[in-house]
């Protein structure tokens, strides 16, 4: 039976769910609900997919870490907690090598080192603290758009295919930082990229598999921008950049959320979110050429979301061997009314295949979805 399974995070629980998708009968259910250890906004997995790492959004805030517990005959995927760090301000992002976790949270950053054995952060093993505004710090008012300084601060974190480079998305400085990956894991600053406009404001860089290209999501101007990436020296130099909402439309309206590179490396998914709950958001499709560059100014398809995604409207495609001939099918999570999706991309145009509530234990209030990772 074709069942893949994912876990999904959210902004206001401790809930960790596991979800079923059908692609056959095109049905998406909870079919664990496992405790985590806080609310987790942002998930990440290690490259065996035997271990997951989340931002936990607590006081003070820190990491968490868990074992999954792969699916039985009668039982589906499920987590176990392993241990937790503290991080200096609330993260946004975590992700991982085999040996170390990186963290963005606002104003600060982290580096952690990873036992490779158990999965767990090593005690008193903090490799690494960044400082990505030093004395201009801004004073964050806890208010519902700050995340705690996450919205004038840096956002993420992502390693270059190699593991050699590093990129930091801030989101207040309107700029990228990019890092050398020392042998230990720790970091060393090879430039800060500003961005291309002056109402940018980077939130996310995904590299292309081919090391060559990254492309820089930017949240307050809903346009992605094409970096080619000089390995030697660690310098970003600006290429294309697409718009990912309607052209004839304002970004003011949007505060733009995800990009992703599909695993047949043919397009290139993109993601915004309405500001206000009227306001619906996009995911929008550009073909990549064989090298990683957008074939064209103008999107394949642009697919108006259900809602306005709220927080979220992450949009994550599924691992290559979960697609079909002709289709390639995509995770989208909404903070807004707590639903997560199953779009279908044909190569023309994205359709909803399924959806799902999030619930968690008995309470009435909104389950806001954060991000999904598949297992």
């Amino acid at each position: 039976m074709p069942i893949h399974h994912l876990l999904v995070g959210t902004f206001n629980t401790n809930l960790i769910a596991t979800l079923a998708f059908d692609s056959s009968a095109k049905t998406l259910q909870i079919v664990a609900q496992n405790d985590g250890q806080a609310p987790h906004s942002w998930l990440a997995l290690n490259e065996a997919k035997d271990r997951l790492y989340a931002t936990s959004w607590t006081e003070p805030p820190g990491l968490a870490s868990y074992r999954i517990n792969p699916a039985s005959s009668t039982s589906p995927p499920t987590v176990s907690p392993i241990n937790s760090v503290r991080t200096a301000a609330r993260s946004g992002y975590v992700c991982v090598s085999a040996a170390t976790a990186y963290s963005a949270g606002g104003p600060t950053g982290e580096v952690f080192e990873i036992d490779q054995d158990t999965g767990a952060f090593r005690e008193g093993k903090e490799l690494q603290k960044l400082d990505f505004v030093g004395e201009t710090r801004q004073k964050d008012d806890g208010g519902v758009m700050d995340f705690g300084g996450l919205r004038h601060g840096s956002h993420s974190f992502d390693l270059s295919p190699d593991g050699k480079l590093a990129y930091a998305a801030d989101i207040g400085r309107n700029a990228v930082f990019v890092f050398r990956v020392n042998d230990d894991g720790s970091l060393a600053l090879t430039e800060k990229n500003i961005a291309p406009r002056s109402n940018d404001g980077p939130r996310h860089v995904t590299p292309h598999p081919n090391g060559d290209y990254v492309y820089s999501l930017q949240e307050h101007s809903s346009m992605v921008d094409v970096f080619r990436v000089d390995r030697e020296h660690g310098k970003l130099t600006w290429v294309q950049g697409v718009k990912i909402i309607p052209q004839d439309d304002s970004p003011t309206r949007y505060w733009a959320d995800e990009v992703r590179v599909s695993p047949s490396q043919k397009y290139l998914y993109c993601s915004t979110r309405g500001l206000e709950p009227a306001t619906k958001g996009w995911v929008a499709v550009y073909e990549l050429s064989a090298e990683g560059l957008p074939t064209s100014d103008s999107p394949i398809t642009l697919y108006e979301t259900a809602t306005s995604g709220g927080w979220a409207n992450a949009v994550q495609p599924a691992p290559g061997e979960y697609n079909e001939e002709g289709i390639e099918y995509l995770a989208l999570t909404d903070s807004e009314e707590g639903l997560v999706f199953i779009l279908a991309f044909d190569g023309k145009k994205i359709t909803e295949v399924a959806r799902t509530k999030l619930e968690y234990g008995g309470d009435q209030k909104v389950v806001g979805a954060a991000t999904a990772v598949w297992l």
